[in-house]
This record gives structure tokens, C-alpha cells and sequence, in this order.
């Protein structure tokens, strides 16, 4: 995975400004619906990451769901 100053190791521990960072980098900006941040993904099935906040950090399924949709881009454009 590209660089990143997230660790992925520790879900639970991650700042969601750090994560929406990330997703912004990766996704562009998102759609903003009351406390949801939602980036739309370029393939069908599942087309979103949907963030939330937990205080000030991200929830941790939260964080691993971006993990995967960020492995599965960078797949897509090795091909």
C-alpha cells in the first residue's frame, strides 16, 4: 500500500482527520450527510466509504473497510 502516516496495525487508534485525509487523497472529497463522510468508489457492488466519528477518532471497522478499498485501488490500477 502506498505511503501512509496511518497504521493500519491498530484500527482502534487511528484519528478520523487522519483518515478522511487519506480517503480525500485516494477518493476525493466526499459527500457530507449530517456526521457521515461519503466518498463514492470507481467500481460497482459496494460504491462508497462511509466514515463516521467516534470523539475524535475513526471507528475501527471503519478504518479497516478504507484499508481494503484502498488495497482494492491500487490492485485495479496495477492491472
Amino acid at each position: 500500500m502506498g505511503k501512509s502516516s496511518i497504521s493500519f496495525d491498530t484500527p482502534s487508534s487511528v484519528a478520523l482527520s487522519d483518515l478522511l485525509k487519506l480517503c480525500r487523497q485516494h477518493f476525493g472529497e466526499p459527500r457530507i450527510v449530517g456526521s457521515h463522510h461519503i466518498f463514492k468508489t470507481p467500481w460497482p457492488g459496494d460504491p462508497c466509504v462511509n466514515l463516521q466519528r467516534d470523539g475524535k477518532m475513526a471507528k475501527p471497522y471503519q478504518v479497516i473497510q478504507v484499508r481494503k478499498a484502498i488495497e482494492k485501488l491500487e490492485k485495479s490500477h496495477e492491472v
